[in-house]
């Protein structure tokens, strides 16, 4: 139905944009989640810095971060050059690259959702288990994970929706190349630079609002069955 109403060319930078949001969320949710555990209960040296490196792209521009990708795995970057070399994987513009500046941008969105759910985990349900006999491995699945599962799931569709719409640092890293990594914010850059693209423009705009909104109001309902499930409703 959705090639009917638009160009093959922009039905592909709309699916796109979704396959992108989706891979970007479950290659960082694992080490997102990590990160927010060592920053709430951690204790070692550098903590402060660690903190502040992994909310870096949140205040820095988005250009700057595709840069910086370009610089670390473009084919002669210190990153990049190893892994063409060693494994034959080439990054910058193909769709895995629109991945990667993608999940580094959403990354610190889904550890801070994680960070506020963990702070919420009451300690000393922890400690009673462990006085119980439950070891640490135990405590966190049986406990800790379920009583975060709010925050990862909320911090996992924020970045789904922030996802969909990327921009700066995947045209600096991944370049805007139909078929390819041309994502939806790329194809309705692209409909504004040519004439009389103001119809398509205004078409992709209107799917890009009502999938991010979509995204929204899913977090709000994910967190309400969430809280409800753990009996905080």
């Amino acid at each position: 139905m959705m090639e009917g109403w638009l160009s093959a060319e922009e039905a592909q930078a709309v699916w796109l944009s979704l396959s992108v949001a989706t891979r970007s969320v479950l290659v960082s949710l694992a080490p997102a989640v990590l990160v927010a555990w060592l920053l709430v209960r951690g204790r070692f040296p550098g903590r402060f810095l660690l903190d502040a490196l992994v909310h870096l792209p949140l205040v820095v521009p988005p250009v700057v971060v595709g840069w910086a990708l370009l610089m670390l795995f473009g084919v002669r970057g210190p990153l990049g050059a190893p892994l063409e070399h060693w494994f034959g994987i080439r990054l910058v513009f193909t769709s895995d690259a629109v991945v990667l500046a993608t999940a580094v941008m959403g990354f610190p969105l889904i550890v801070r959702a994680v960070r506020l759910g963990l702070e919420n985990v009451d300690e000393g349900l922890e400690a009673a288990a462990r006085t119980l006999g439950a070891g640490r491995w135990d405590v966190f699945f049986t406990i800790t994970l379920p009583l975060m599962l709010p925050g990862i799931l909320a911090g996992a569709v924020v970045a789904f929706a922030a996802g969909l719409g990327e921009f700066g640092a995947v045209i600096t890293f991944a370049s805007n190349v139909p078929g390819e990594t041309q994502t939806l914010p790329l194809a309705i850059y692209t409909a504004t630079q040519t004439p009389g693209g103001e119809a398509t423009a205004a078409r992709l705009a209107g799917i890009s609002f009502a999938l991010a909104l979509a995204g929204l109001l899913l977090a709000e309902l994910i967190a309400r069955r969430m809280h409800r499930w753990l009996g905080r409703g």
